[in-house]
This record gives structure tokens, C-alpha cells and sequence, in this order.
């Protein structure tokens, strides 16, 4: 008799247990449901986000308050029909601090290397950085901000990510761009 009770007691705190699991189950989606309305990027495509999340993360641990959102600043994936143009920032009056990407690179277009141009846009709209053209004396390129016409090659690897970022957040070069 023993035995019997204690197997119907088993069962009851499995069941019991099963049935919280899965109200908890579905009481966590519906919290990861409303997150998700909550966090993102408003008027930015949602292939851009973790870019954007990357650059705020980065600028943090560099020392900036980034809130890429609070400062309105836009993004899309479309068509440039500039030949050899990747990404472009716009400052004009009609759709300011907006960040293009060119939809045929990106369809191509590693991680790595979408990090870097998105980094690159977002460096002219958040941290109004102009282009820098410097060279490394191994020829590579010292900064994301190269404009691409000058004479470095680009070195944007997991090794050297580090120091290209703690170039990008430099304040001394902050608002360095020509209006």
C-alpha cells in the first residue's frame, strides 16, 4: 500500500511540475513576445540591427553613451547607384543621420565586412568622423574611415578588430567632419 501511494504521489508532482513548466513555458514567451516589440531599431531594417547593437555595445565599452535610437538615427538595405559605394550616411534636411547599405553587397557580403561598413556609416552619423586616408607602414589601412579612393589596403580581421575599434571611438577625432 505503501508503494502505491507513493507512486500516485510521484506521478501527481510530475504532473504537477509538467503543468508549471509549461504555463512558465508559454509566460516566458509571451515576456520574450513583448521584448521583442519593445527592443529594436525603429525605422532601421532588422538585418541591421545586430550592427547597430554592436556599434552601441562597442562605444560603451569605449567609454560612450550610445543610444542610436534616442538620436533618431535611421538605416536601410537598398539599391546605391553609385558604382563602388557600400554604404552611405546622409545629412541632409529631408532624412537626416541616415544610414544606407548597398542591397547587392550585402547579399554577398561576410559579417566581418558587414560589421565594418556599417561601423563605417555609423562612424560619419553618430560620430560625425570624416574619412581618414592614413597608411600603416605594412600598407594597410589605420582606420574603418578610410574613404576607399586612397592608397591602404583594408586589414579588418578578428586580430586586428580590436585596434580598428579603438581607433573608431577615439575622441580626439570626434565631429572631425566637414560640413
Amino acid at each position: 500500500m505503501k508503494t502505491n501511494q507513493l507512486i500516485k504521489l510521484s506521478i501527481l508532482f510530475f504532473l504537477a511540475l509538467s503543468t508549471n513548466s509549461c504555463s512558465d513555458s508559454a509566460d516566458l514567451a509571451n515576456q520574450e513576445e513583448e521584448i521583442s516589440e519593445v527592443v529594436g531599431y525603429p525605422n532601421v531594417d532588422e538585418e541591421l540591427w545586430p550592427y547597430f547593437e554592436k556599434f552601441e555595445i562597442e562605444g560603451k565599452q569605449e567609454g560612450w553613451d550610445i543610444d542610436l535610437v534616442k538620436e533618431g538615427i535611421t538605416g536601410t538595405i537598398a539599391e546605391i547607384e553609385e558604382n563602388n559605394v557600400l554604404g552611405q550616411c546622409s545629412f541632409n534636411r529631408a532624412n537626416p543621420n541616415h544610414v544606407m547599405i548597398d542591397k547587392t553587397f550585402w547579399s554577398t557580403a561576410s559579417d566581418r565586412f558587414k560589421e565594418f561598413v556599417v561601423f563605417h556609416e555609423l562612424g560619419h552619423c553618430f560620430l560625425l568622423r570624416d574619412h581618414l586616408e592614413d597608411v600603416n607602414v605594412n600598407g594597410t589601412c589605420v582606420s574603418i574611415m578610410r574613404s576607399g579612393t586612397g592608397f591602404c589596403r583594408d586589414n579588418y580581421t578578428a586580430f586586428t578588430r580590436e585596434n580598428y575599434i579603438d581607433e573608431l571611438f577615439d575622441r580626439d577625432r570626434f565631429n572631425d567632419i566637414n560640413f
